[in-house]
């Protein structure tokens, strides 16, 4: 009893010197960092920063300072004046309030909404219709897909002059076309028309925004995996049911992205217009872009050029918020 008593004294004192040994190892491994670690993340840092600062200087001047000058422009008094005095006498809203009282505005603003409308609806139908076609394999894909692009790669002004010399009421190529085929007798009036010059200018912008929708919704189509269409066969989901409970579903996002920015971009609409009718007849295809630019090059009002524009900023924000709530709505759902 002893013996075994002194052995259980003599071993704990040696127990605890080894497990203050350990801990006092274990808190020298806790060491703060060394002062070469701190200055090589240190100077990963600053290279991070230096990458950074050219894209925020880009940024800060050619999207910052336009947006922040349009908005003080559109509650000043702004005309030529002012930039041989430097002197824009501040008129609160009263620009905002000229312009959206004006006669011209519900015009501006009816042809906007049925030009967006209809552009939209025409370029995503047309181009979903084509990538789900190309999705085939056959002889000249490519090739086929690639000449599509061109309407895309082609400057605005240039499609425009050409368009205007097929849709010409006397020298036309469409209407020499039509009355080769005995369609029509005198020429269609496409661009001089009150009644046909917006549908005219609907269809050109078709024209140029097919290829867009075209590839952003091929390449939607390309990351569906092949194998929900094979299971889905399994169950009789072919043809309109596949699209309807595979496609469609899968490329909803790719979908949002679309419209999104068909949306914006078309309500910016601009070239074309001036390109084809300069808004005309009779402001038949007088937009809330082309007013914008009437007001602040043509009138020399560029108070109320701005005012408008900003008018035609807070539609775009207001529909992009909308639309993509109801998309995630719908997502999760």
């Amino acid at each position: 009893m002893s013996l075994t008593t002194d052995l259980s004294q003599t071993a704990a004192p040696a127990t605890g010197k080894t497990s203050r040994k350990r801990s006092s190892a274990n808190h020298g491994g806790n060491k703060p960092p060394r002062p070469r670690r701190r200055t090589r993340q240190r100077r990963e840092r600053i290279f991070q920063w230096l990458f950074l600062v050219p894209a925020v200087v880009y940024m800060a001047l050619f999207f910052g300072y336009p947006v922040v000058k349009n908005i003080v422009m559109s509650f000043q008094e702004y005309t030529t004046a002012t930039f041989f005095t430097g002197e824009a006498p501040w008129v609160g809203v009263a620009n905002y309030a000229t312009v959206l009282t004006s006669s011209l505005f519900s015009t501006s603003l009816l042809n906007t909404v049925l030009f967006t409308l209809g552009s939209i609806v025409g370029q995503f139908v047309i181009g979903l219709a084509l990538a789900i076609f190309f999705q085939r394999k056959f002889p000249l894909n490519g090739i086929l897909r690639s000449l599509l692009l061109l309407p895309w790669l082609l400057p605005l002004i240039v499609s425009s002059a050409v368009w205007r010399w097929i849709l010409d009421k006397d020298s036309g190529a469409l209407n020499r076309f039509l009355g080769d085929l005995g369609i029509i007798d005198t020429g269609v009036p496409w661009l001089t028309s009150t009644s046909l010059a917006l549908i005219a200018v609907i269809g050109v912008n078709i024209w140029i925004g097919i290829p867009f929708n075209l590839t952003i919704l091929y390449g939607g189509l390309q990351e569906i995996p092949d194998e929900l269409y094979e299971a889905g066969s399994l169950d009789g989901a072919t043809g309109w049911k596949a699209f309807r409970h595979i496609t469609w579903p899968m490329l909803r996002p790719v979908v949002s992205v679309v419209l999104v920015l068909g949306v914006v971009y078309t309500l910016k609409v601009l070239d074309i217009i001036l390109g084809l009718t300069n808004g005309g007849p009779a402001n038949s295809t007088q937009t809330i872009a082309t007013q914008s630019y009437d007001l602040s090059f043509h009138e020399f009002k560029f108070g109320e050029g701005a005012a408008l524009g900003n008018v035609l900023v807070i539609i775009s924000l207001v529909f992009a918020v909308l639309y993509l709530r109801a998309s995630r709505r719908a997502v999760d759902e």
